[in-house]
């Protein structure tokens, strides 16, 4: 490991495929033997740093279509909370249907990476060894007819880390080939890895027709707007030609959300909503109080798209506030499944709620561009080193965090991997809004 980690930093990537490639090699993992270790606590009160191990564990043989990558940085995402926490199930579960080489005692999690091609398997045509690479994290077989109009459709469509084995917060990466993309070069390889999950459900989720089809003009709610898919969301809406009404829940968001560009903000705790009266009741009194909010900061308008992910604490504000015909797009439910709404104001205010998960191969292929280009920028606000995954999930389950936050992997410090100076220097601004907050 140490010789290609001493390539990559000395930028000699022609020299990567006559290296060996190492048969172990650390990675983040939670246990199939502990996922009964937070029975009877409530969600809030489990802690991924009790359950996330950094361990060694077997490199996975290559299979057709699949590459290995050498790991310089990846990312936490809600699912690697969800996996440590061992709900809403075990992700044993996950890797047993899926069988094979998945199918283990251990789970080495993550859904991002940035980093560089090791090997590629029987079947691969457009890497090769050298290449510097982010990696989405739609894992599909496209066995399946279903799949091929739109590949998150296709029956074994899975989540790469999540709903299968050897993720991307570790040392080296098994991926399918379709899952790489370019890395931006004007980005250090913590930057670039950071976007991948959450750029490319935003962008489905809001830009693409398989979800909210968002035009110029439209008014965007945007929950969480200065997390890791709402800073995202908050960028495409500006770019796009749209409003964002960015809802946060502190003065230090609200003026990230200012920086993205933003102009109309909520400020959700300075306001005191409370949209359930208690565990069984909402309090529509309060959904009124919302949208005479945002019609407030809009002069009249009510939300075209609600960019809805928080889940059964909002679901029904969401309904109640979206215009007629308007549209209500969820990609999660960060905090609770079960969501509730009053159907009146859906059917006769000929409202839509969508479905949006993740992104199929195009659309992540175009959320990576915009990056690459410079039009959308990280959200990295915090690194830490791969020993210390479990206070950074801990941090993103507790909602202690700003946009994204990234682990350092083989990467020995932040700061490496920029190629393109020109560009970062043109950006940088940007690129550091989210720092140090």
């Amino acid at each position: 490991m140490r010789k290609i980690l001493d390539a990559i930093l000395a930028d000699e990537l022609d020299a990567i495929g006559s290296l060996d490639v190492p048969e172990s090699y650390r990675g983040v993992t939670v246990h199939a033997d502990e996922v009964a270790m937070f029975e009877g606590q409530a969600t809030k009160d489990k802690d991924p740093r009790k359950s996330l191990h950094v361990d060694e564990v077997p490199t996975p043989e290559l299979g057709h279509g699949e590459a290995l990558v050498a790991v310089m940085a990846s990312a936490i995402n809600y699912n690697t909370v969800w996996t440590s926490i061992f709900e809403p199930l075990p992700t044993f579960a996950f890797l047993k249907k899926y069988g094979g080489r998945h199918d283990q005692p251990f789970h080495v999690v993550g859904s991002d990476l940035a980093g560089v091609v090791l090997r590629t398997g029987p079947g691969v045509n457009s890497w090769k060894p050298g290449d510097r690479v982010v990696a989405h994290c739609l894992d599909v077989q496209l066995e399946h007819s279903d799949g091929h109009s739109d590949t998150m459709l296709d029956p074994e469509q899975r989540i790469w880390g999540f709903e299968t084995n050897y993720g991307g917060l570790a040392e080296i990466a098994l991926v399918k080939a379709n899952q790489l993309m370019p890395m931006p070069n004007h980005l250090t390889w913590e930057e670039a890895a950071s976007p991948g999950l959450v750029n490319s459900t935003a962008y489905r989720q809001l830009v693409s027709t398989n979800g909210a089809n968002m035009k110029q003009g439209d008014t965007v709610l945007i929950w969480g707007a200065s997390g890791g898919l709402g800073s995202y969301a908050t960028q495409f809406a500006l770019n796009g030609g749209a409003t964002p009404v960015c809802v946060v829940s502190s003065p230090e968001k609200a003026e990230i959300c200012r920086k993205m560009g933003a102009e109309l903000i909520i400020d959700r705790s300075a306001e005191g909503y409370k949209f359930w009266k208690d565990e069984h009741e909402q309090d529509v009194r309060e959904w009124k109080r919302l949208g005479a909010k945002i019609r407030e900061l809009t002069g009249g308008d009510d939300p075209d798209i609600v960019f809805e992910h928080p889940g059964r604490e909002t679901f029904g504000a969401s309904v109640y506030v979206a215009r007629k015909g308007g549209t209500i797009v969820t990609c999660a439910s960060t905090s609770g499944f079960m969501h509730q709404y009053d159907n009146r104001y859906l059917w006769m205010h000929l409202k839509r709620i969508i479905g949006s998960h993740f992104a199929n191969y195009r659309e992540a292929w175009e959320a990576n561009r915009l990056v690459a280009k410079g039009k959308i920028h990280p959200t990295l606000s915090k690194v830490y080193s791969l020993e210390d995954t479990g206070q950074a999930a801990h941090d993103v389950h507790r909602n202690a965090h700003q946009g994204k936050v990234g682990v350092l992997a083989l990467a020995p410090e932040a700061g490496l991997g920029v190629r393109d100076h020109d560009l970062r220097a043109a950006h940088l601004t940007e690129i550091n809004r989210f720092r140090g907050v």
